[in-house]
């Protein structure tokens, strides 16, 4: 059973920072692409990142230059930083892989960027 569990979410003020991590469990991490998505209320689920099993990136243009992925193999875990942050930036971000034609989400964790 693939089970991936976000954390690193809160409330955060414009121009903040901060670090989400990914956890996942079920698959041999290391070989599969993780991805970084967010859900604003009233708006359809959008990529932000994704990484590779080579640790090719890929970015939403509307984070390029302010979130980096990463990823780390020995700890099953993706992150995501994320600086410069703004109230646009508010929504509930999911993590996500995919195994065998089946894509798995996690919970999600909340991001709000306010002042």
């Amino acid at each position: 059973q693939v089970h991936l569990v976000e954390r690193g979410g809160g409330l955060v003020q414009p121009g903040g920072s901060l670090r989400l991590s990914c956890t996942a469990s079920g698959i041999n991490f290391r070989l599969h692409a993780m991805a970084w998505y967010r859900q604003a209320p009233g708006k359809q689920r959008e990529l932000v990142a994704d990484i590779s099993s080579s640790h090719d990136r890929n970015y939403a243009d509307f984070v390029r230059g302010r979130f980096t992925i990463s990823r780390d193999n020995v700890r099953n875990t993706v992150f995501l930083e994320m600086n410069s942050l703004t109230p646009e930036d508010t929504a509930m971000y999911y993590c996500s892989t995919t195994r065998q034609s089946l894509t798995y989400w996690g919970r999600g964790t909340r991001v709000t960027v306010s002042s």
